[in-house]
């Protein structure tokens, strides 16, 4: 008998990255800029997330949005 422990499977976090296209994953709303990625599920559903950078500066999205990312692949997707 295995005394070895399974792992709950993570979340995965779904970025693409379009050098061509240095506002993806942005969009602007009625002049403020929001971020949104999906994250892949342990269960194989999947979870749109959409957040407000609070901006009206297309410079400071990007900035917020590759801060944003960065922080949620240093936490280990960051699912809550």
């Amino acid at each position: 008998m295995s005394t070895a422990t399974l792992e709950a499977p993570v979340a995965s976090l779904s970025i693409k990255i379009d050098s061509e296209n240095p506002d993806h994953h942005l969009w602007n709303n009625h002049g403020t800029w929001w971020v949104h990625y999906t994250i892949h599920q342990p269960d194989y559903t999947k979870r749109r997330v959409r957040v407000s950078l609070e901006t009206r500066n297309r410079q400071e999205a990007r900035q917020r949005r590759d801060t944003l990312l960065a922080h949620l692949e240093a936490e280990g997707v960051g699912t809550t």
